[in-house]
């Protein structure tokens, strides 16, 4: 059988080939529209058993698959497989894109919605049936016969401009390297850079030190490397990545262009001024003005704190480092320099006290005591030697599983993410268990050590296991709604970003610290310096978020086609920003959210989220204030219950006014932000 159809189990990551993938999906996608010419004939009838629940189960089939494929082109971007990733492409985006617009199977979901059977449907299933008839509309169901080859079109394109902007950018990425042959180069770094460096060097036959413009090499150079050169001339290979100052075969200027026109062109078929609106229909937010309004008013009150950050980092460059011009490249560095004078301690030197084992086990502690719930190690085929596996476990049941891919390597797309491979629903079977890909680039193990995160990448882990457990821990049997499925986009990063949280929690951090060479916990007094430093430059990295959130929201929804996006950039720069980088600086080449990802007109969700996550938190800090400890079983079961189980079965601000009690509150996040 090929691997990639059989859904028995968990996918078969020892079996899969590239050669598997046309196939496979091709077959799943002939079986697909073979069911939905039955369908759709005038004497199937319009009931939830007889229509939707088998034009679900062959949906589910095709996207697991697809999902296989998909995940592999992000982890594993060797040639075999972006070749069949993209070879299918076109054809699985023709599939969805004639789904959303296929009249009949329009018909018949609005002939259910209006027949006696949908007042007897569970709340889940009605809410599966809105959002659907929604969906039709947004995929052009209702379109002139005319204007639909077009729309389809449209669809196709976009997602082939999506795949080819990341392949860009990890191509570009992956391209350069800065080489360093004498110790004065690597001064200031830390020891396990350096050796990262040096081991890069010796697999590529030369001396010295290599460093990349990967997360783990890259992020350390511009935060620690005394040698101004190098930081320059690293922050402008990163800042011009997959730009015209590169390769013109990876320039994602014009693949920009194309997006930006395809995503108007289709807001214009569908009725909507511009492309923000038809983003945001789906959404809690109403209107971009709504959004404009929230993330300027966010602006105003962080601006103050902003420009206090930068005139302190000013000040002290100046007196501290003689450096009267602060430029792009030394404002980490500085910033780091000046938060070590400050609070007395370094980010390398808190590092040493997060070795990967131990921050897996005080991860695991804290889901276990929220949540009630086990975690175990697990055995499952991988697509790389370095994946793990877990179980999830409640009374000795099994709930569901998930991959951990921590490390960064060059065949894998950077940042951090979560993907569902397995979606909880209820089957002939039986339910059915969810299973997860949590992925991160992180700095793997260097001569024979354990691998020691950073602070920033502990919470980076946490926010990734927070999206992972609200579709792990979902008690919803509806696919369309289960776990992450259906939620609000602008809500769907609350799980993520509240679990962050506990990363700052001292009894957390007890469970969760132990020094890589001397295995004593964090102490006291560099726990406090580091609450102290918590809030350092919030106001200057709230701006830069609102930068980004602001850019996204006017770019589709003001900027009109062909206009120049760099401009508008350097426009909202001037509005909010309180760092200006040079003129050649390219930010939007290598924006991958918004245009190859899933947030486009819709980046503001990261702020909008935190303000629901800071909320929520304050609920275990009250409860911390009662009992002493903000792990408190009692709420967490309530978040359980009213946040992450429900998933997208009822609107977010219902989930959250179910938890809180009451309408979320900006107050939290500008107390957490140190900005109230």
């Amino acid at each position: 059988m090929n691997p990639l159809l059989d859904f028995s189990g968990l996918p078969r990551f020892d079996a899969v080939t590239p050669d598997h993938v046309a196939p496979a999906i091709r077959e799943l996608l002939e079986q697909n529209r073979a069911l939905i010419q039955t369908l759709t004939r005038e004497e199937t009838p319009a009931t939830w058993t007889g229509f939707v629940q088998p034009l679900t189960d062959a949906g589910e089939r095709l996207s697991r698959a697809w999902g296989i494929v998909g995940h592999l082109h992000s982890v594993n971007d060797v040639p075999a497989w972006r070749e069949a990733y993209n070879a299918m492409l076109p054809e699985v985006s023709r599939f969805y894109a004639e789904l959303g617009q296929n009249l009949a199977l329009f018909a018949k979901f609005k002939a259910l919605a209006a027949s006696p059977e949908y007042a007897i449907l569970s709340p889940a299933r009605r809410r599966i049936l809105d959002n659907d008839l929604r969906d039709f509309r947004l995929s052009g169901a209702e379109l002139p016969e005319a204007d639909k080859p077009r729309f389809q079109a449209i669809q196709e394109e976009l997602a082939a401009l999506a795949a080819k902007f990341s392949e860009n950018l990890l191509d570009a990425t992956n391209a350069h390297a800065e080489w360093v042959e004498d110790e004065k180069g690597v001064a200031g770094l830390p020891a396990d850079v350096v050796a990262a460096a040096r081991a890069a060097a010796e697999k590529d036959g030369k001396p010295g030190w290599k460093f990349t413009l990967h997360a783990p090499s890259y992020i350390p150079v511009m935060q620690y490397a005394d040698d101004r050169d190098l930081r320059a001339r690293m922050y402008r290979a990163y800042a011009t990545r997959a730009s015209e100052q590169g390769r013109p075969e990876w320039d994602n200027g014009p693949l920009i262009g194309k997006i930006l026109a395809l995503r108007a062109e289709e807001a214009g078929l569908l009725g909507y001024a511009n492309y923000a609106e038809v983003s945001l229909v789906p959404k809690m937010a109403s209107t971009p003005a709504e959004v404009a309004a929230f993330l300027r008013e966010l602006a105003a009150k962080a601006r103050p704190h902003a420009e206090r950050d930068m005139a302190e980092l000013r000040e002290f460059a100046a007196k501290e480092l003689n450096l009267a011009a602060l430029e792009s490249w030394d404002l980490s560095w500085v910033s780091e320099k000046l938060k070590q004078a400050r609070y007395a301690f370094s980010d390398d030197e808190v590092k040493q006290y997060f070795p990967e084992p131990r921050v897996l086990d005080g991860l695991f502690h804290v889901i276990q005591t929220l949540f009630g719930v086990s975690l175990e190690s697990d055995s499952a085929p991988t697509w790389h030697p370095d994946v793990r596996f877990f179980r999830i476990l409640r009374d000795g049941k099994l709930v569901g599983q998930f991959y951990l891919d921590l490390y960064a390597r060059e065949t894998k797309r950077g940042g951090a993410w979560m993907d569902d491979a397995i979606s909880r629903r209820h089957t002939a079977s039986g339910v059915q268990t969810p299973v997860a890909y949590l992925n991160c680039n992180f700095p793997g193990p260097v001569d024979g050590k354990v691998a020691t995160f950073s602070h920033d990448d502990v919470i980076t882990l946490f926010h990734e296991c927070g999206h992972g457990l609200h579709h792990l821990l979902t008690r919803v049997d509806e696919l369309s709604v289960s776990g992450i499925h259906g939620v609000e986009w602008d809500a769907v990063e609350l799980p993520s970003q509240f679990m962050e949280n506990f990363c700052w929690d001292w009894a957390v951090l007890q469970k969760m610290t132990a020094h890589v060479d001397s295995a004593r916990p964090l102490p006291r007094d560099l726990y406090d310096k580091m609450i102290a430093a918590k809030n350092f430059q919030s106001g200057m990295q709230t701006q830069r978020q609102i930068e980004f959130s602001l850019f996204d929201l006017l770019l589709h929804g003001e900027l009109p086609p062909g206009q120049d996006f760099m401009q508008l950039l350097a426009t909202v720069r001037r509005e909010v920003a309180v760092v200006i980088p040079p003129a050649w600086q390219r930010f939007p080449q290598s924006f991958s959210h918004i245009f190859a990802g899933g947030y486009a007109a819709g980046y503001y969700s990261y702020k909008w989220a935190e303000v629901l996550s800071a909320d929520a938190f304050e609920a275990f800090e009250e409860a911390g204030r009662r009992s002493g400890a903000v792990l408190d079983a009692a709420t967490g079961s309530r978040f359980l219950d009213e946040v992450l189980a429900v998933g997208g079965s009822r609107p977010a601000l219902e989930s959250f006014k179910a938890f809180r009690g009451r309408e979320p509150r900006v107050d939290a996040l500008l107390r957490h932000n140190g900005m109230n």
